[in-house]
């Protein structure tokens, strides 16, 4: 395999992960809040984003560091890219855009 796609392919198949670790998380978040089987979610989400994400470093590796490290990078891309995603509508305010002196996130 040529050099850049063998680097490409572990970076992608990172952000595939988070996104869907990720993206898993955001999910069982909003049905976890609901009072009904809240331990059910929160434990079976995590039972099974771990042993995905888990399962999918191994395989991506497959011996390899170099390819381990781009997958994490992915994965943390993908992290920052679901929180943008999943934010909810007013919260696309400038620091600027705010009363002078208040911190941000603290109405």
């Amino acid at each position: 395999m040529n050099e850049p796609l063998s680097l490409i392919l572990p970076l992608g198949a990172g952000v595939l992960l988070g996104t869907i670790f990720f993206g898993g998380l955001c999910c069982s978040v909003r049905k976890g809040v609901s009072p009904r089987r809240t331990a059910f979610w929160f434990l079976g989400s995590l039972l099974l984003r771990m042993s995905f994400g888990l399962v999918g470093f191994y395989f991506v590796g497959n011996g390899h560091w170099e390819r381990l490290v781009l997958c994490l990078l992915g994965f943390v891309m993908a992290r920052f890219l679901v929180a943008w995603r999943t934010r909810p509508p007013g919260e696309n305010q400038t620091r600027s855009a705010q009363e002078p002196g208040q911190a941000p996130y603290f109405r």
